[in-house]
Parts: C-alpha cells; sequence; structure tokens
C-alpha cells in the first residue's frame, strides 16, 4: 500500500518495520534518522527506526543502515568497540539475509579493507578496497581533495533502489577516499571526479552508497523511500 493508496475499512494496517541505524561513534545518525521518518511518513511505510550501539537490536530489526563519516580506521574502531556488533552485522546482514544498507564510511566498510591511516580490515563483503584518490583534470593537474560537493549519478545497472532515478541526477559527495579494484558486477552506480569513482555499489541483499543520502535532497530521499521497499 502506498501513500496515495486508500486502506478499506476493517482492514489491517500495513506491517511495522523495524529499522537498526548503527552507531559506529560518528556519522549524521540524526539526520539519517530524519530522513527515514521522513521517507516513512511520506511513503505510508510503518516504521520505528531505532539509532543503536547495541547487537542485540539487529536480532530484533528488519532492515539495517550503517552510516558513518571521517575515517575508515576510525569507524571500524567504532564498530569493534561495540560489543558483539561486529558478529551480529555479520549474523543478521549476511546470514538472515536482510535489506542492508552503508553509507559513506558505513560503505566503505563494506570493502575488504581501507589504506586511510594504515591497513585496517573491513567486513569484507564486496570485493576492492578503499584507497586514497587522485583525480585529475583533462590537463592532468590535479582536482581539489576531498571531493565536496553535488555530483552527477551513473547507474551502471537497474537496481531497486535506483528506481526513479535518473542519469545525471545529483547526489551530494564528501570523501578523498574511494573503492578500488572492485567487481564491476557490484558497481551500482559511478560518478565522474577526475576519472569514475564509484557511487554505489552492492550485491544480493546488500548496498552501499559512497555519497551522504540523507544530504541529497529528493535523490537521497528517493533512494532512502526505495530501501524501505526493498525485498531483496
Amino acid at each position: 500500500m502506498t501513500a496515495r493508496e486508500e486502506r478499506r475499512p476493517g482492514a489491517p494496517g500495513p506491517a511495522r518495520q523495524r529499522i537498526a541505524v548503527v552507531d559506529p561513534g560518528s556519522g549524521n545518525l540524526a539526520s539519517v534518522r530524519r530522513a527515514l521518518e521522513r521517507v516513512a511518513r511520506e511513503e505510508g511505510v510503518a516504521a520505528e527506526i531505532d539509532v543503536t550501539t547495541e547487537a542485540a537490536s539487529l536480532r530484533a530489526a528488519d532492515r539495517i543502515v550503517l552510516p558513518g563519516q571521517g575515517a575508515f580506521a576510525a569507524c571500524r574502531r567504532g564498530l569493534d568497540a561495540l560489543p558483539g556488533m561486529v558478529d551480529a552485522l555479520e549474523a543478521e546482514v549476511i546470514g538472515a539475509r536482510k535489506p542492508f544498507l552503508g553509507i559513506c564510511v558505513g560503505m566503505q566498510l563494506m570493502a575488504q579493507r581501507g589504506l586511510e591511516h594504515g591497513v585496517t580490515p573491513g567486513l569484507g563483503w564486496i570485493a576492492g578496497e578503499i584507497a586514497p584518490m587522485d583525480p585529475r583534470d583533462a590537463a592532468g593537474a590535479p582536482l581539489p581533495l576531498p571531493q565536496m560537493g553535488w555530483n552527477g549519478l551513473r547507474p551502471a545497472s537497474a537496481h531497486p533502489l535506483l528506481d526513479g532515478i535518473a542519469p545525471g541526477d545529483h547526489a551530494y559527495f564528501v570523501h578523498s577516499y574511494a573503492l578500488a579494484a572492485g567487481l564491476p558486477g557490484e558497481l551500482l552506480a559511478a560518478t565522474d571526479y577526475g576519472g569514475e569513482v564509484a557511487a554505489m555499489v552492492g550485491r544480493g541483499n546488500l548496498a552501499g552508497t559512497q555519497f551522504h543520502v540523507e544530504k541529497s535532497g529528493a535523490v537521497g530521499l528517493r533512494i532512502l523511500a526505495n530501501f524501505l521497499r526493498w525485498v531483496p
């Protein structure tokens, strides 16, 4: 049932879903929560948003979101500091195949390792590593880092989370490291900044955005709305 559909009198309402937003100690948690609450309200989805540091919350959740910002190594340390959280992510996301969305460094943590401030293991859910960017313009001059601001998206393949997203739609990026040596089949969308940059990756029940969906206006809200209805 969408927000435009009227429920018949006496018919049961939509099942309430629980969304766990993992707090690794960094990330726009309040903004992510507000964005999820807004799209749930506008799409007529009954949802309970739980910003959590508790592994048990993941077992009770229907969907899991991992935001992150700052350095890869610091975000991984933040996850490791939460008792049982990494094991719970593995059990609920990989084992139980619950829909998962990583945002910014939360997306980067899906990779095999990060090279920011030393070599740090990632969750190993997608191929590749998070390496320093070296963007260049057409003349070979370096472009500013971090990549900060609005960049156009180029969907690489059809995906439910990209429903309603057109080539050239803009999203908001802030990063100096990006996925390198990933698999073409795991690239959902790219952007251009002195060369191709992975903007969205995923496989199966996993998805991640290098851009901040919660700061990306209508495009980000559309992706979050799609996530709330996604059945991998």
